[in-house]
Formats: structure tokens, C-alpha cells, sequence
């Protein structure tokens, strides 16, 4: 490839409303999450490495990241990586995007489009656990789909939850940094953390709460317990990426069976209903699918189509 056939690097422009719309029309057009490729993941020496292949009629993408866990000790980002976007019949390189600010974007926008129908529709406290790049995208998503005013921020650095505080003030929240019980007044609680075991006790959730968990893609890794898992009614983006990645499932004996979760698809086409009486968990692991929608639309914008 020549320096002119090289694809432009596009920036990742969007609101997160213009993302949680892309992830809703992508699935009421009838994409079925449940047969999207699957991530690969390769250890190397600095941590691991993840390869995320979608295709559809117009487009083809790859994402290629890096979860480099040694990284924040160097006050680098732990996720870092690429995304290419590539013409569907032709497979002729489009745009390059940044692979961790495009997560950044879509990861919360598929959270928001779950919880737009499982959190009661006067939601109004938030319980955040996390400090990252995915708790600050997660409040501005869901400040798009619930009337929000207050926010408690559970974090282990305290530094860190004070400044998410402050940001969430701008926004005219009630903010205040918290401990794992404040779930216990939950509306809403997500879940974005790089922890390996619970952060709460599930027996706390009050039953209209709808609870949402990011933070890993490891069978072995979880951050909710297995008494919210079975008292819940469970969503997943896909049963077969959850089968194979959602530690907070598994760990919790999940089967992965059509009756033991609902999918993404099959909620906001309303195909399931959503119960009243018990909390509603929603397990994210993050699939190639969502990376290619948001993709596509952020390059159709950024041309003027």
C-alpha cells in the first residue's frame, strides 16, 4: 500500500446519543449478536492482546487492543489499540480510529440501550464503581437515557472518586464519594472496574434496581456475587460470548441457556419481558459487532453521508 492508499485517521466524534441510537438500529434491523465472530485473545509478555473481527453488507472492521496491565504504574492507559474500518465488497482500507476511545464510546452507549429498559423510568441515583475511562463515559450515557440527580461514586482511590465527584457537579448531579452499601439506595449501579472479586454485597440491591457490569471478559474475573446473580433477571449482549467470558455468570453458575438470560437483541426488539419484582443485571463483555456499528456511523458522518 502506497502512502496515498494509506486510510485516514478519523477522530471518534460522537454524542452518546447519536451511539446508543446506533446500537438500537443496528439490532432493530435484525443483527443477531449471537452468531458475531468471536474476540480472540492472545497472552504476551506485557499483558494481553485482543483481536475483534465484524463484517457486514456495507463494512468490514478489526479492532487490535492491548490490555496492558503494568501500564497506569506508568501513567499510560491500560487499554490502548487501533481500529480499521474497510469497505465491505471490496475490502479496501476506509479510516483508522482510535481502538480505545471507540470502546470508550460504544461500551457505554450498549449499556445505556439496556438500561433504557430495565432501570425504572424515574431512575435517579446512580452508584458508580470505578474511576476510569469507562465510568465517566457511563455517567454522560446514562445522564441520556434517565433523569439522574444524584451520584455516588465507590472507588479505591479517593483522589480519583473526588475528581469524578466534581465532574459529575458540573452536571448539576447531587455527588459525593461513597462506600459499597450506598447500593443499597441504588436506582442504578454500574459496575467498571478492573476487580477480580465482588465489590458488594448483592443481597442489598433493592428489587427495582437495575445493575450493570463492564469491567472484564474473563471467565475467572467478576465484580458482582453470585446472590445478585441469582436473584436477578439476567441480559447479556449475546448467551455465546457470555458462555465463554462473563466470570460474573459463570462464577455464579450461569448455564447460558435462551432461559437463564435474555439477550440484547431480544430486549429491544421486546421479546422478553422485563420483570418488576427482582433486580434486573445486565453482564457486558464487549463484542466486535458494536465496534464495527458505531464505526460505520462516525465514518458516514465524518463524510457527510
Amino acid at each position: 500500500m502506497t502512502a496515498a492508499e494509506q486510510p485516514p485517521t478519523i477522530p471518534v466524534v460522537s454524542t452518546p446519543a447519536q451511539a446508543i441510537g446506533t446500537i438500537e438500529r443496528t439490532l432493530l434491523a435484525g443483527l443477531d449478536p449471537e452468531g458475531a465472530p468471536p474476540r480472540s485473545s492472545v497472552a504476551v509478555p506485557a499483558g494481553e492482546l485482543l483481536l475483534m473481527p465484524a463484517a457486514g453488507s456495507s463494512h468490514v472492521g478489526v479492532k487490535i487492543a492491548g490490555v496492558a496491565v503494568g501500564n497506569p504504574a506508568r501513567g499510560l492507559p491500560r487499554i490502548t489499540g487501533s481500529y480499521l474500518l474497510l469497505d465491505g465488497p471490496t475490502l479496501r482500507p476506509l479510516a483508522l480510529f482510535d481502538g480505545a476511545a471507540l470502546t470508550t464510546l460504544r461500551t457505554p452507549a450498549v449499556s445505556a440501550v439496556a438500561v433504557r429498559r430495565l432501570a425504572v423510568a424515574d431512575a435517579a441515583h446512580l452508584v458508580l464503581f470505578g474511576t476510569g475511562p469507562q465510568a465517566y463515559g457511563h455517567l454522560a450515557a446514562l445522564l441520556a437515557v434517565r433523569p439522574l440527580s444524584r451520584l455516588t461514586v465507590v472507588a479505591r482511590r479517593v483522589e480519583a472518586a473526588r475528581e469524578l465527584v466534581e465532574h459529575a457537579r458540573a452536571f448539576g448531579l447531587a455527588a459525593t464519594v461513597g462506600t459499597p452499601d450506598a447500593v443499597a439506595d441504588a436506582d442504578i449501579v454500574v459496575c467498571a472496574t478492573t476487580a477480580r472479586e465482588p465489590l458488594f454485597d448483592g443481597t442489598l440491591i433493592p428489587a427495582h434496581a437495575a445493575v450493570v457490569a463492564v469491567g472484564s471478559h474473563e471467565p475467572t474475573a467478576r465484580e458482582v456475587d453470585t446472590a445478585l446473580v441469582r436473584r436477578s433477571a439476567v441480559y447479556v449482549e449475546a448467551r455465546s460470548a457470555a458462555a465463554k467470558e462473563a466470570g460474573d455468570l459463570l462464577l455464579a453458575g450461569w448455564d447460558g441457556t435462551r432461559d437463564a438470560g435474555v439477550n440484547l437483541a431480544e430486549l429491544v426488539r421486546g421479546e422478553a419481558t422485563v420483570p418488576k419484582d427482582r433486580p434486573r443485571f445486565f453482564k457486558s463483555v464487549g463484542m466486535s459487532w458494536e465496534d464495527l456499528a458505531v464505526a460505520v456511523d462516525i465514518h458516514r458522518r465524518h463524510k457527510g453521508n
